[in-house]
């Protein structure tokens, strides 16, 4: 019989520890960490990120050897039905953090704050120890300069802090869409000051999504820590996806910057109807 051990935030539902597996998943090395993803700068090896949303998904990712894990807002597009980000309130991040945190994974598990839940400073930190307590291991935030304040001061209360710079899609509305950034000089000017800003402040790393390619290298090239894209070309320090978009589950998206590997919605459906046609003609 399998034992069971429980994980941090989700006490309450009990984690199988299945043969072949340690703490209740496989461990193939060390457990990543913010410190150990920010000395990765200048080492030549990439840092690849997917998100993640529920338990099997993190256990899954985490087994593939993703070092870093988000449960990103875009849960509320890819698995709620909303339609932006902005609808993501922070007891759905919660549950779904919890969710993900009973995979134990070795990778680093981080969290989006949502939306407007760091509007202050005190609003930040209380939020981001909400996600810890439900068992994230750092938070993410979009902003730069304007959030400064907040950075520092959940960084002073010891919660790992991962950045997210470019297009914001917490902004989507007030922005009328989502726009690449970087195109006008002032843009470009303001990325830089808002990427120093962010490691100055502490962050361990930076999302740039869709930030242009050119602007996407130098802030690579000129800022201490690891640049992640989405959407901004190949010179980034990593590269993080949506899970759902890289495996084709969702082709009623069309994206330009991905390109899935799979298509996991087709083989769903044919594997569905397959199962329904032999149900169907089971006799009576």
């Amino acid at each position: 019989m399998p034992t069971k051990v429980t994980t941090k935030g989700a006490t309450e539902f009990p984690l199988v520890d299945w043969p072949g597996c340690r703490n209740g998943y496989l461990m193939t090395g060390p457990k990543v960490t913010a410190d150990s993803l920010r000395a990765l700068k200048g080492s030549g090896q990439k840092i690849a990120a997917l998100t993640a949303y529920d338990f099997p998904m993190t256990r899954l990712l985490d087994q593939a050897g993703i070092p870093l894990i988000l449960v990103g807002d875009s849960l509320g597009m890819v698995v709620l039905g909303y339609p932006d980000t902005t609808h993501v309130t922070m007891p759905e991040m919660e549950h779904h953090v919890r969710a993900a945190a009973r995979a134990k994974p070795r990778a680093l598990l981080a969290a989006d704050m949502p939306y407007r839940s760091y509007d202050t400073v005190a609003d930040a930190v209380a939020n981001a120890q909400r996600l810890v307590a439900a068992g994230a291991e750092a938070v993410k935030a979009e902003g730069g300069r304007e959030i400064l304040e907040q950075v520092r001061a959940m960084v002073a209360s010891g919660i790992p802090f991962l950045g997210h710079l470019g297009m914001l899609p917490q902004h989507v509305l007030e922005e009328g869409g989502y726009h690449v950034k970087g195109k006008q000089e002032p843009e470009h000017q303001a990325l830089l000051a808002d990427a120093q800003a962010l490691a100055a402040a502490g962050a361990f790393a930076i999302v740039l999504e869709l930030v242009t390619a050119p602007v996407a290298r130098e802030l690579t090239q000129v800022v201490p820590v690891p640049t992640i894209g989405i959407g901004s070309g190949p010179d980034c320090d990593g590269q993080i996806l949506v899970t759902p978009d890289l495996l084709g589950m969702l082709p009623w998206f069309s994206l330009k910057h991905v390109k899935p590997r799979l298509n996991a919605a087709e083989q769903m459906r044919t594997v569905v109807r397959e199962w329904k046609a032999g149900v169907e003609a089971l006799k009576r």
